[in-house]
């Protein structure tokens, strides 16, 4: 992927510690989606450097990951964080984490246009495979809303994306 318009669709996550996997549950149901021609998606697993080159290669990331932020499990915040500073807590189960990956981007002179959505999550869950029923429930609106995305920015590459980061809360956030 390497040209004009292209959208890389990351998912960062260990399926071995529950929801912190968000990110792979959420590209694996994408994967099974009719996306949009420019719209990769890639299973960033726990992360490595490895990611670096396709982050670098494409116009526009989107990226899922889980944060431990003190919301309701299943809310999610979108961010376009410009430095490592601007991600969220997360656990420290990644290789190589997010902020990591943006520090080494800005050192080699890239800025990478992102879009973050980061799904919160109970520290507290415990290793397995499975989702938490909070953050299950939420895996096809959070799909939906990433795709959403991902289309919007495929098909206006020049348009710059707001800073503001808005909550779409858990279900029973939402009452």
């Amino acid at each position: 992927m390497n040209h004009a318009g292209s959208v890389l669709v990351l998912g960062i996550g260990n399926l071995l510690m529950g929801d912190e996997g968000v990110g792979v549950h959420v590209i694996r149901q994408l994967t099974g989606m009719k996306l949009p021609e420019g719209v990769e998606c890639l299973d960033g697993g726990t992360g490595s450097f490895l990611l670096l080159e396709p982050m670098q290669q494409a116009t526009r990331i989107v990226l899922i990951d889980a944060t431990i932020d003190g919301q309701p499990p299943g809310t999610v915040t979108r961010l376009t964080p410009k430095f490592s500073s601007d991600y969220p807590k997360t656990l420290t189960a990644h290789d190589i984490g997010l902020k990591d990956l943006l520090d080494a981007a800005y050192l080699t002179g890239e800025v990478l246009d992102v879009t973050l959505f980061a799904i919160s999550i109970d520290p507290l869950q415990g290793l397995g495979m499975e989702l938490s029923p909070a953050v299950a429930q939420r895996i096809d609106e959070i799909s939906a809303m990433v795709l959403e995305e991902a289309t919007r920015l495929h098909c206006a590459p020049g348009t710059q994306t707001f800073t503001e980061k808005p909550v779409f809360g858990s279900p029973a956030a939402r009452g």
